[in-house]
């Protein structure tokens, strides 16, 4: 049967308002699907988690060794808690002790690593060196503030409070020993030749100044009388010119 022109089509059973049907409002689709929509009310599509990427063993460790370094320095060995350690580095707990083992283990692997460095550093300065007090003076100013800057003085005196022992390699004054008796027997005129146990013994003596120096060098100082502005570098350039008229001419 035709509709004549002009007349409204049937509206729909169940429609309300003159045959238009209700416009959607924003959260009909979160009632039906339980999930937000957003205010246009266009439905939203849960985002995918990006997968996780899973790191090679060189690059966990040395996130690992970077947390526990930070926190030694502020901490000190008995206070680094692995599982703090693991949540700094963004790792879980059990790769922690995948990697390391124990605690212990850990702490005695972030020296070994810091020292390690250090240690390499003073080797390459010394051989490179011509044993001039200034660039002794140079010398002993940079490993002063580097174990002032990265803590490690602090923590070398911890570990040594604390009963940890330095195992081979750690701490090794071996190498820094035999680079500065090669360079003062080069540096020698006369014919006498200084024994390689004076030398450990200046070694060894400018390694407890500066160690000892960077926990306790400031209190020490003023205790003297001789704090104020450039106490500290004052004090090191004297250190380099006893050292340097002993590497010449004692022994």
């Amino acid at each position: 049967m035709r509709r004549r022109e002009g007349t409204r089509p049937a509206v729909a059973r169940g429609t309300r308002g003159r045959g238009r049907p209700r416009a959607a409002k924003a959260g009909d689709a979160s009632k039906a699907t339980g999930k937000a929509s957003p205010a246009d009310g266009t439905a939203s599509e849960p985002r995918a988690k990006p997968p996780r990427r899973r790191l090679d063993a060189a690059t966990a460790r040395a996130r690992i060794l970077d947390a526990a370094e930070k926190r030694l320095v502020v901490v000190g060995p008995s206070g680094i808690r692995l599982q703090d350690v693991a949540a700094d580095a963004g790792i879980a707990h059990p790769t922690v002790l995948h990697h390391f083992g124990s605690r212990e283990q850990l702490v005695q692997e972030v020296i070994a690593r810091s020292l390690g460095a250090i240690n390499a550093a003073l080797v390459e300065a010394i051989r490179a060196s011509n044993g001039g007090e200034a660039e002794l003076e140079s010398l002993l100013e940079d490993v002063a503030e580097t174990l002032k800057r990265t803590g490690h003085g602090r923590v070398i005196l911890w570990l040594a409070l604390e009963g940890h022992p330095f195992y081979e390699g750690d701490v090794s004054l071996t190498d820094i020993v035999e680079a500065t008796h090669t360079l003062r027997l080069a540096r020698r005129t006369s014919k006498a030749r200084p024994p390689r146990v004076d030398t450990a013994r200046l070694v060894v003596l400018a390694a407890l100044v500066l160690v000892g120096g960077s926990v306790l060098g400031p209190t020490m100082l003023a205790k003297a009388g001789l704090d104020g502005p450039g106490a500290e570098a004052g004090f090191r350039r004297w250190l380099a010119r006893l050292l340097v008229e002993h590497l010449e001419h004692g022994g």
